[in-house]
């Protein structure tokens, strides 16, 4: 019985001493090959068209959840990308040959990719899940981990989720909403939250300018410092005062009532001032701390 035929050239055995017919086996699978990332079989930014697997789908625009769930991620996720890489929205690649969609937001290394001439297949992918079908979702990532996209994640709005695609369990992984995310396209470990929460968005920015250098927030900081030293200089100033105050008081009427004491602990450092002034003519308490006595009456030893 012969052999069925096989595609492709075949590796052939000498025959034995014994005589015997040779043996043949079948070539290795070439490598999987891919399109170019940026060459489309839907038109960008003239249709609302779609390809995943062979299917054509409508990428219909969003709803609420979807569209501030997504305006929140780009906001925290652009701020956090290093020099030398690039975040997109809505970026259209060509993920095999029967797959060219978009995930909502993307990051990849900047300029040219010496392999290919063209730009660099997105890194780290985000897909924000309201109304798509689980079924679709799951199939973009597995084409995006397959061209060889490092990490896929899901925002799953309604069940406030953040997932991960786990290669080895081949599903998306729930990630825990009080730990982080660390990249080498990162600045900064993003806090999961962030990507649900706008406020928690706000602060992990502001953490991440901060971390960059911004100009502008090392301003506001170096700000906020000053006036903190300001106070600080204010707030000694002041108790010099308080110190100095009862001490030309007590020189000059005896050891002061509690009640007394305690004004002079809480004045303002401009009723300090207009006490100590009086303080040194004054023939009474009653003379120096006139704002007192008409809180509380006439001091009392």
């Amino acid at each position: 019985m012969m052999d069925p035929k096989r595609d492709g050239p075949s590796m052939m055995l000498a025959p034995s001493a014994r005589g015997g017919s040779a043996l043949s086996f079948p070539p290795a699978d070439p490598p999987r090959r891919f399109p170019p990332v940026d060459q489309h079989v839907v038109v960008p930014e003239t249709t609302r068209d779609e390809m995943i697997r062979g299917r054509t789908i409508i990428a219909q625009p969003a709803l609420e959840p979807h569209g501030d769930a997504h305006a929140n991620l780009g906001a925290v996720i652009r701020l956090h990308v290093r020099e030398g890489y690039r975040a997109s929205i809505d970026l259209l690649t060509r993920v095999s040959e029967r797959s060219n969609f978009a995930t909502d937001l993307s990051i990849r290394r900047d300029g040219t990719d010496p392999a290919t001439g063209r730009r660099h297949l997105e890194e780290v992918s985000f897909e924000i899940v309201n109304e798509q079908a689980p079924g679709v979702v799951r199939e973009k990532a597995e084409d995006l981990i397959e061209r060889g996209v490092r990490r896929v994640f899901a925002i799953r709005v309604k069940r406030g989720e953040i997932c991960e695609w786990s290669r080895e369990k081949a599903t998306f992984v729930p990630l825990d909403l009080d730990g982080r995310i660390e990249d080498p396209c990162f600045i900064r470990p993003i806090l999961v939250r962030a990507l649900l929460d706008g406020a928690v968005a706000e602060r992990e920015a502001a953490r991440a300018l901060e971390r960059k250098g911004n100009p502008e927030i090392l301003a506001i900081k170096q700000d906020a410092e000053e006036k903190g030293r300001e106070e600080g200089r204010e707030e000694g100033r002041e108790e010099g005062r308080r110190e100095m105050l009862l001490e030309v008081l007590r020189e000059r009427f005896g050891e002061l009532p509690e009640a007394m004491q305690a004004h002079v602990a809480t004045a303002s450092g401009a009723t300090l001032s207009r006490w100590a002034k009086r303080s040194y003519a004054a023939n009474s308490l009653d003379e120096v701390f006139v704002e007192a006595q008409e809180d509380s009456g006439p001091v009392r030893r």
